[in-house]
C-alpha cells in the first residue's frame, strides 16, 4: 500500500477479461478440447456454453444448447468434433459442435448424471449417475451397450484405459478394468480400509 494508491480503487487488479455470455447461475464444469482452444462451461442455469479462448485470453461465443434442468457434467470425443452432457434432467447430451448439428439426447438414468467421460479405445461414452450405475453407450445406437451397478450414487470419475476409477458417496474409490468392466478390480474405502 501506498499513500498516492490508497485512494484509488482498481477496478479489475487481476485483468480478468469477461466472457459474453456469461452464465447466469454456477459454474458446475469445465473442460477444454482436446484439439482446439474451445472452452466447454456447464452451469445452474441449464446450459452449456462453448467459447473460442485466444492465447491473449480474449473470449468469444461459438455456441450453446439448454437442458431441461442444471447440468452438471461434460466431456469431449477424443478428436474434438463433439461435445456430451448431462445433469439433474437424466438425460446425456451430444452435441455435434463443430459441423453445428443438433444435439442428440440418450435416456435412461433414473437421476441426474454426475459424469462423463468418452472412452476412445472403445469408441464408448461413459457416464455415471447418482441412480448408482455407468452407463456405456455406443453413440450410434439409443440405448446404453452396457449397465454396471455401483455400490452408491457416483460422484467422481477418472479414466486411464484401461483403467476407470469412480468415487462413490459411500466414500469409496472403485477401480474397474474396462477390458472386463464387470469385475471391479478394487474398491478402496477413503478412511484407509481395503475392500
Amino acid at each position: 500500500f501506498n499513500a498516492a494508491g490508497a485512494g484509488a480503487a482498481n477496478p479489475n487488479p487481476n485483468k480478468s477479461l469477461e466472457v459474453n455470455p456469461a452464465p447466469g447461475d454456477s459454474v458446475s464444469s469445465l473442460s477444454f478440447s482436446p484439439k482446439a482452444n474451445h472452452l466447454i462451461a456447464t452451469s445452474w442455469d441449464n446450459q452449456v456454453r462453448c467459447w473460442e479462448v485466444q492465447p491473449g485470453g480474449q473470449c468469444q461465443a461459438k455456441a450453446s444448447i439448454s437442458h431441461d434442468q442444471p447440468v452438471l457434467c461434460s466431456a469431449w470425443k477424443d478428436d474434438g468434433t463433439t461435445v456430451f452432457s448431462g445433469g439433474c434432467d437424466k438425460v446425456v447430451k451430444m452435441w455435434p459442435l463443430l459441423s453445428g448439428g443438433q444435439a442428440t439426447a440418450f435416456s435412461g438414468h433414473e437421476a441426474p448424471v454426475k459424469e462423463l467421460a468418452w472412452i476412445p479405445q472403445m469408441s464408448l461414452l461413459v457416464s455415471g449417475s447418482w441412480d448408482k450405475t455407468l452407463r456405456y453407450w455406443d453413440i450410434r445406437q439409443p440405448n446404453p451397450a452396457h449397465v454396471q451397478q455401483l455400490p452408491e450414487r457416483c460422484y467422481a470419475l477418472s479414466l486411464s484405459y484401461p483403467l476407470m476409477a469412480v468415487g462413490t458417496a459411500d466414500r469409496n474409490v472403485v477401480i474397474f478394468n474396462l477390458q472386463n468392466p464387470q469385475l471391479s478390480i478394487i474398491a478402496i474405502a477413503l478412511e484407509g480400509r481395503y475392500h
